[in-house]
Order: structure tokens, then sequence, then C-alpha cells
């Protein structure tokens, strides 16, 4: 069965539409209007081997907030629902990537219970145009919707560009990990409660 999902999120700060597939190959599209969160998307897809379609239209006449922190809630809404029942899959992933001066950890269970530990100071407010803050909104609206529990540490870095990408592909990795599906588990609940 196809673990895809597409998702419309409308509301009077943003009009989004989310299209993935977790078994493809990394491929992506993006028409958001931030540029270096596409970047960061894009990091996601082809690390993760996820098909990532994304186009928003928000209020960036007033800022990126909105933009970012709804695109993070439309793609867990996406990631709940192409991952279905969870049964087969591995469940937790973690991943650390370096990238130069800077290294990032991200562990992620798909738990059903949305948490969020993110430390990062990154070291400038703004990379480009983006504040360094809405990644927080982003990923607290990606958990509180997919109902996973993630952890966020950015262990080492003074380039704020390489600070973010670094969590972002790690982000990648561990998705990649946790929602890869098992043959011994096919068809088992990973979890000793029976369900998720």
């Amino acid at each position: 069965m196809a673990r895809t999902a597409t998702v419309e999120r409308n509301t009077l700060e943003t009009q989004i539409r989310v299209s993935i597939n977790l078994d493809g190959t990394g491929v992506s599209r993006f028409d958001t209007g931030v540029p270096f969160l596409e970047h960061m998307m894009d990091q996601i897809a082809r690390h993760g081997l996820i098909d990532l379609d994304i186009e928003c239209k928000g209020d960036l006449h007033i800022d990126d907030h909105h933009t970012v922190e709804d695109i993070g809630i439309t793609l867990g809404q996406a990631f709940a629902q192409a991952v279905g029942d969870k049964k087969g899959i591995v469940r937790y992933g973690h991943s650390y990537v370096p990238l130069d001066e800077a290294l990032s950890r991200v562990v992620i269970d798909f738990s059903g219970r949305p948490g969020l530990n993110f430390n990062c100071e990154f070291t400038r407010a703004s990379i480009g145009k983006l504040d360094t803050q809405l990644f927080w909104e982003f990923f607290q609206g990606f958990v509180n919707h997919a109902k996973v529990t993630l952890h966020i540490d950015n262990i080492k870095g003074f380039n704020a560009h390489h600070q973010a990408e670094t969590i972002f592909k790690a982000f990648g990795r561990a998705l990649r990990m946790a929602l890869e599906l098992d043959p011994r588990m096919a068809g088992v609940m990973p979890s000793t409660k029976g369900c998720l």
C-alpha cells in the first residue's frame, strides 16, 4: 500500500497544499515564497528519501511567521496520514550530521504523543531574511500534528546556516530510519501497548 498523502490547509493567513510519498527518492518541488525554508525542506526530502511537494501562499507582507509555522502544521498532518496505523515501522530514528564546524543530533519517536525538545542557540537572529526563531515554530507545528516526540540538539557550530542545515539534514535522516518498514515486524505494532 502506498504511503502517500496530500493535505490542504486554508486559513485567512495561509493557503497550503502538501503532498508526500514516504517511499520516494527525494524528489522535491516548492513554491512558498520563503527561499531558505525551501532549502531546508529540500534537505528533508533528499536525506529522508521522501518525495515532497509544497505550495503555500502566505501573508509574507506581514512576515514569514504564519507561512513557516503553518507549513510545519500541514507537513505534520501529511505525515500522520501517510504513515497510517504505524504497523511494521521501525518507529524510532536518530541521526548525527556534521557540516564543517557544525554538528547536530536529531532523535524521533512516532509515539502518538506530541513532544518537542529543541536545543539550538543560533549565532545569528536571521539567515537571509528568515528569523531563526521560526525553526522552533516549524518543528512545534510538525510535532503537534504528526504526533511524534522529537529531540533536536545543535551540539556545536558558529555559522547559523550550518547550524540550521545540520538540523534539517539530521531530521530527514532520522525520519528515514524511523519510517523504514522492518520485514520482521510486518503487520505488527511497534509497541508493547498494542497501539500508538
